[in-house]
């Protein structure tokens, strides 16, 4: 049944991935009629995500933030799907040039770095985007998908700039494989970790799960750790922010930098909430009562 929904939707998903701007986005409109307006895809879990989030907006604000997150969500979707066939020369007509200032200078005093991000603009595009710079070599760190189909072309999306990927289990054991090269390891940091495992603490709110990952590790191999931002300008247009966050990790503890990247994330969901990833059940676990409140 999985390789035959595949199969059925492989056609689609190469005509889109052709598909001129201008029609790809007139197409992105048609789409939102019906997953936000017909179908109200997730509607009730982004409805309560925002209002837990921003409990000082009116019905009125959290209404025209989830209109305009389902808007920014199907150009997203339609969008990652460019990078399967669109060159690698084309990626950054999607960015204005950032300050890549902190990535020249740690490549040419050959450290590797620990970047740390969120589901906040496309991060797909920013992962192509990056590829293209002639400094680190990115690690992706992803989440094998069940359907070994789509799993695989997820991975020939991800990897055909450039980019290389961790299975998230592998993380530790192939960047100390890899300590020789001079990388970029990317920790997409606003998952829902197992609550038992997690560091807890207040984010948007509410009480959330954090995964410890990103400074656990940097500390361990003394990678200074870079913020990232996607933050969209316009329709079809980002620009790729980087923020030097922790130079020597070591110097903080794991739950510091937890902390840190994680506030660091909030300020931007803040400022730019339509391009977060609202639809995801980021706050489907409760805190365990042995845990401690980290606040």
């Amino acid at each position: 049944m999985n390789a035959i929904v595949y199969y059925l939707a492989l056609p689609f998903i190469y005509l889109v991935s052709y598909l001129p701007r201008r029609v790809m986005y007139l197409l992105s409109d048609f789409i939102y009629i019906f997953v936000y307006k017909i179908f109200g895809y997730r509607k009730n879990i982004v409805t309560q995500n925002l209002r837990n989030s921003f409990p000082e907006k009116s019905a009125a604000e959290i209404d025209k933030i989830r209109r305009e997150y389902y808007h920014y969500f199907c150009d997203l979707s339609l969008e990652t799907l460019k990078t399967l066939t669109i060159p690698s020369s084309a990626v950054d007509k999607y960015f204005e040039y950032g300050d890549m200032s902190v990535f020249e200078r740690f490549h040419k005093e050959n450290r590797s770095i620990v970047i740390v991000m969120g589901h906040l603009g496309n991060w797909e595009l920013a992962g192509a985007y990056f590829s293209q710079m002639s400094f680190h070599q990115l690690y992706v760190i992803y989440h094998p998908l069940a359907n070994k189909h789509f799993d695989g072309l997820f991975y020939r999306m991800r990897s055909r700039h450039g980019t290389k990927l961790y299975p998230m289990k592998d993380t530790f054991k192939g960047m100390v494989k890899n300590r020789k090269e001079v990388t970029a390891t990317a920790f997409i940091a606003d998952q829902t970790p197992p609550p038992g495992n997690a560091y807890w603490m207040t984010f948007l709110n509410q009480d959330t799960a954090v995964f410890r990952g990103t400074g656990t590790i940097a500390k361990k191999l003394d990678y200074p750790i870079i913020y990232i931002s996607v933050i969209r300008k316009k329709r079809g247009l980002y620009r790729f922010q980087c923020e030097l966050l922790v130079e020597h990790p070591g110097e903080l503890s794991e739950n510091e930098i937890t902390e840190m990247h994680t506030k660091r994330l909030e300020r931007d969901i803040v400022n730019q909430p339509e391009t977060w990833l609202w639809s995801h059940r980021r706050w489907k676990h409760k805190r365990p009562a042995e845990q401690p409140n980290n606040n």
